[in-house]
């Protein structure tokens, strides 16, 4: 059910997903996805959540600077193919539209954040941040640019970017540099 729903979200985008494709999609009825799921935006944001951590695992290089470099460089790299930066822009869209999908979207962003903050954990213990570092504030540095550029696509989000914004980012936090 939940490799049912990515495909149908990567294929369509979030808005023309449906329960009922889910279900045809992946042979079952309607009312076990109503078992597990109560709605189409927990089915859609767990099944994303389990694909996109697998896709954007949480890197441990021994440096900050590596381990951020790995991160983005995925993150773009998920970013990179047409249908999933489809399915993102339409889940950013839906969180934006409609109250009941929000939290739901608000939960899964929140467990990306937490990859960083072991990051950004694991780095302040190493020595590589000063102390004090608003670890909130620079997990907003490192995913602003990645959905700025992914809605208003002025620029690219291709891979090959992903150690400039690391770069940057160390830099504008003090830190170390690739």
């Amino acid at each position: 059910m939940l490799r049912a729903a990515v495909e149908l979200l990567e294929e369509v985008g979030y808005g023309r997903v449906t329960i009922e494709g889910v279900a045809a999609r992946s042979g079952v009825a309607k009312s076990t996805i109503y078992r597990w799921w109560k709605s189409k935006a927990t089915l859609v944001m767990e099944a994303y959540g389990h694909t996109v951590a697998k896709r954007v695992p949480e890197p441990d290089t021994g440096s900050l600077a590596g381990d951020l470099a790995a991160f983005l460089t995925e993150l773009y790299r998920v970013a990179d193919y047409p249908t999933r930066a489809k399915a993102l822009r339409g889940l950013m869209a839906e969180a934006q539209l409609d109250p009941g999908f929000e939290g739901a979207f608000r939960d899964w962003a929140q467990g990306r954040r937490a990859v960083l903050a072991k990051l950004f954990g694991r780095a302040a213990d190493r020595g590589e941040l000063a102390p004090g570092l608003d670890v909130e504030y620079a997990t907003d540095l490192v995913f602003g640019p990645f959905w700025y550029r992914l809605l208003v696509r002025h620029a690219p989000l291709a891979p090959a970017e992903a150690e400039a914004h690391a770069t940057r980012l160390l830099a504008g936090l003090g830190g170390a540099t690739l």
